[in-house]
């Protein structure tokens, strides 16, 4: 049987790999400055997080939500003290995607309406209402279309409150920093207006973190810089550190009730496992002080660079955008200097999403390959 042939693929074959670097079958070694569209949040195989996951599994690998798992529990707990988002509650899923599919049904059920808001370059998921939430037609078979979204540029209060006041919007959905889309945001005063409106119109307002959540922009969360309170937060990606697992936070305005959502494998307890060994690590290694730290170290190394037209993101999420496209670079920083890094819907942006234990030495070989390639 073959494979169903949908992702264009690097010949690269990784079969090992340690913090920040992959091993593929050859021996070569790789800096992942990509971390496999920001997953890995505190390093491959981390000791503290393989000894989780197998003293886990040598117990209880997974049962049902027909029963309780304390784990679920320890993991909400912890969330809540390292995030600082208090009296949320937690539902567990087992993707991004499945986070806000989950997100943009518990907002139609909470005030009854069906119509979506976001924001142009947004990206989602590629399931259902998720994936007709993400601003890219290619993406979108005539299924999805029958979601009604309207997209709104990012930044446009105006557009937001005509829309909203005709009373058919269940939920506005926005990542605070772009991810597939290229990097983008808006002003706190932006974020702050469009928490407002949401109010005033009694629309849900979700906040989505799945690639931008879990420390990665040196918050917890990327909101969080804004000073706003979302009704909901989606999370996956640096949650699991390579285990599928996603959830939402949850608002305690909006109510639960038994059957309102429900999910086989989400919140089993390696899924736990793996979450609550992530949140030890990020706090343990101060990660989100490191994220900062190091950001502030990439800047000003990345101002060095011939052809950069600017430096977009926060934190670990952060691009490089040039005035030509970047494919044939990250071709050259690939297969001749070793290093992984990412792209985006903008042909001139290259995505840099490692690992939150990466070091300021890491920085330097990009540097070094791109005054290489770009001289």
């Amino acid at each position: 049987m073959s494979l169903f042939n949908v992702y264009p693929l690097y010949d690269v074959t990784p079969v090992s790999a340690k913090d920040i670097y992959v091993y593929d079958d050859k021996g070569i070694e790789y800096l992942d400055l990509y971390g496999g569209h920001a997953v890995i949040s505190i390093g491959h195989s981390h000791p503290k997080y393989v000894s989780a996951i197998t003293n886990q599994i040598e117990k209880l690998g997974f049962y049902s939500n027909a029963i309780k798992n304390p784990l679920q529990t320890q993991l909400a707990d912890k969330l809540e003290d390292l995030s600082g988002c208090k009296a949320y509650q937690l539902f567990l899923c087992n993707s991004g995607a499945e986070a806000n599919e989950n997100a943009l049904k518990l907002a139609s059920f909470h005030n009854g309406k069906h119509k979506i808001l976001a924001f142009k370059n947004s990206f989602h998921g590629r399931t259902s209402a998720a994936v007709a939430a993400t601003d890219n037609p290619k993406v979108v078979a005539p299924l999805n279309a029958q979601q009604e979204v309207d997209f709104v540029e990012l930044g446009d209060l105006e557009s937001v409150k005509s829309i909203l006041k005709a009373n058919k919007t269940c939920a506005v959905i926005i990542e605070c920093i772009q991810g597939v889309g290229g990097l983008d945001q808006s002003t706190t005063e932006f974020y702050q207006g469009l928490e407002k409106l949401c109010k005033q119109y009694d629309t849900v307002l979700i906040a989505d973190e799945v690639q931008s959540g879990f420390g990665r922009t040196g918050d917890f969360f990327a909101f969080q810089k804004h000073n706003i309170t979302p009704d909901i937060i989606s999370i996956a990606k640096g949650m699991g550190n390579g285990f599928p697992v996603g959830g939402i936070l949850i608002h305690p305005s909006i109510k639960a009730s038994f059957g309102l959502l429900g999910t086989t494998f989400g919140g089993n307890h390696l899924a736990c496992a793996a979450t609550l060994s992530v949140l030890d690590v990020i706090e343990e290694e101060n990660l989100m002080q490191n994220a900062t730290a190091i950001s502030e170290y990439f800047v000003e190394k990345a101002k060095e660079l011939p052809n950069l037209k600017t430096i977009k993101g926060r934190g670990l999420m952060l691009g490089l955008e040039f005035n030509f496209p970047i494919s044939e670079l990250r071709k050259a920083l690939i297969f001749k200097h070793h290093i992984f890094t990412g792209g985006a819907k903008n042909p001139n942006l290259i995505r840099i999403l490692p690992p939150l234990t990466i070091r300021k030495k890491h920085i330097d070989s990009l540097f070094d390959a791109l005054q290489k390639e770009l001289n």
